[in-house]
């Protein structure tokens, strides 16, 4: 019998399958011609962070937008750092922004899709399979090194200036006989499984990046470790493994893998299998001070996406933001589509920058309070209630024992030609309805009203009053403009801004000045939303009521 298939069964005598099971148990998909399959393939170790969720969404958008299939694939082989809940962690947070699996984890131990197992320590036999083989192929072989032999090796190689690894004439157990392996195995000793690499250190390779473009690198000629002692396979020999039986056709991922992507290429070459594209995106990025960094976990509230629940951004506007951040190109496609949903744009691997996209939360800000303007006002009373009552029950109580009159306030400046952009985010909103609220008003105008202060408390009043009796809601604006204008003059207010400026001693002021006395009377506010609306929405009982306090605390 053939040594290396002595070897093979040697070393995995519980391995019964061979490749070709494997091969036809997950054929090749089924799929439209440029059809792309991709993957999102996070480990289970924590929060899910904001670079992740921009990572993910770009092989969401790539498999989608070409009628292929994305899956969701759990990379738990590191079972020292896994958290518990962790996969529905990963689960929750991207299903909450509307990044869609067609095939995957569905939950801790939950899955759909026909070329699962999706979670790494569920293949541990399919690995070995494909480990075996490379044995059998004489491309593997079992390293017996302690940590201490592998220290002396390194100390040595920095010693004579040579690059660090386990190669060539390193590798001390690259060519051992099946006899010295098989007395090393009777030892008891423990291994892990070598590739014996073809590369040679004076090779180059170009890697054919589909966001970087060319990359030229040293062809692979370490002898990496498949199989860790506890048979679990590395992350390198893993990859390859579950990318080519899950059949995907584009490896789209942090570009911090870029330097070991020799490796993977030579994986699929020296198993024997078509090699995907790849694809590496640069991480997401922060200004701090005049130099950038990455995203911090420490630093930064915004790198976990939790923050964006906790502060009430809308899902919809943190994806727009960041294909904003993924394609230059986005911001013109909106301005050309300001009603389309964000999943029409078409996402293009080439046009994506090869430096780290800068995340800006002001720019986040923006554009959220731009989706939020368009959006209807029983849209926004649903997802701020929704919020509400998870972060902020107080203004979840107020909202459901005003539903009415809490539509009709966020009504107020909406579906116009030009909407008001008072809001980004749900937190945003009890500062915005506040004053709408009785029992909140009264909290915020306990400590007085600021009237404007070319007015004495006699004017005040006096317009109050005034105001008062002429108020009349069945007024369209333009009649109730010209109702408060008439009421204004017979107080000794000019008309007009234009007429008051060429004759001041003749006026107590203008009609700005008459209208902000209101505004501050019915809101406590110098700024607000359009008069004639608020006025409309409270109604005269509840305008005659705050007058009559304003007077009263005078």
């Amino acid at each position: 019998m053939d040594q290396n298939k002595q070897l093979a069964d040697l070393l995995f005598p519980h391995i019964d399958k061979d490749a070709e099971y494997y091969e036809n148990l997950y054929p090749q998909r089924n799929l439209p011609a440029g059809a792309k399959v991709t993957r999102f393939a996070p480990s289970p170790t924590g929060y899910l962070h904001t670079g992740a969720l921009y990572a993910a969404m770009i092989p969401e958008r790539m498999a989608h937008q070409s009628n292929g299939v994305f899956f969701l694939r759990i990379e738990d082989t590191d079972k020292k750092r896994e958290l518990e809940g962790g996969v529905m962690e990963i689960i929750s947070s991207l299903k909450s922004f509307d990044v869609v699996f067609d095939e995957g984890m569905t939950g801790e131990s939950s899955e759909k899709g026909i070329y699962g197992p999706y979670k790494q320590s569920e293949r541990k036999e399919i690995y070995q399979t494909f480990a075996k083989m490379l044995v059998e192929k004489g491309m593997a072989y079992p390293c017996f090194c302690s940590e201490e032999e592998l220290n002396e090796i390194r100390a040595k190689q920095e010693e004579l200036k040579q690059n660090p690894g386990y190669y060539g004439q390193w590798a001390r157990h690259r060519n051992a006989s099946f006899d010295e392996i098989k007395s090393e195995l009777n030892t008891g000793k423990d291994f892990v499984l070598r590739l014996k690499s073809p590369g040679k250190p004076e090779n180059r390779i170009v890697i054919a990046d589909l966001i970087k473009g060319d990359v030229e690198m040293p062809e692979n000629e370490q002898d990496i470790v498949l199989l860790k002692s506890d048979g679990i396979p590395t992350y390198h020999f893993a990859h390859a493994v579950d990318d080519h039986l899950m059949r995907t056709t584009h490896v789209i991922r942090a570009d911090e893998w870029l330097p070991s992507a020799p490796i993977h290429l030579q994986l699929f070459e020296v198993l024997g299998w078509e090699k995907p594209y790849f694809a590496h995106v640069s991480p997401v990025l922060k200004m701090d001070g005049t130099s950038k960094r990455k995203l911090s976990k420490r630093k930064d509230p915004e790198a976990a996406v939790s923050y964006y629940h906790e502060v009430g951004f809308p899902a919809e506007s943190v994806r727009e933001y960041l294909l904003n951040l993924i394609n230059s190109n986005y911001e013109e496609w909106r301005m050309a589509n300001p009603t389309a949903s964000n999943k029409e744009f078409t996402v293009d691997l080439s046009k994506m920058g090869t430096s780290g996209a800068l995340f800006d939360l002001v720019k986040l800000t923006d554009i959220s309070k731009d989706r939020v303007a368009l959006m209807n006002a029983d849209k926004v009373y649903d997802m701020t209630l929704q919020w509400a009552l998870q972060f902020d029950a107080e203004l979840a109580e107020q909202m459901k024992n005003n539903e009415a009159y809490t539509k009709a306030i966020l009504g107020i400046e909406r579906g116009v030609e030009k909407p008001r952009k008072d809001i980004a985010k749900w937190s945003d909103v009890r500062g915005y309805l506040g004053y709408f609220y009785d029992s909140w008003f009264e909290e915020c105008t306990k400590d007085g009203y600021e009237f404007p202060e070319n007015m004495t408390n006699d004017v005040v009043i006096s317009v109050l009053q005034a105001y008062k009796d002429a108020y009349n809601k069945a007024d369209d604006k333009d009649t109730w403009f010209e109702r408060a204008k008439d009421t204004a003059e017979k107080l000794g207010f000019a008309r007009d801004a234009k007429t008051y400026k060429k004759d001041k001693e003749s006026y107590k002021g203008h009609i700005g000045d008459f209208m902000s006395v209101i505004r501050v009377a019915i809101s406590g506010r110098k700024n607000t939303p359009d008069l004639y609306e608020i006025l409309d929405v409270m109604g005269e009982e509840r305008l005659r009521n705050r007058f009559e306090k304003a007077i009263k605390s005078i």
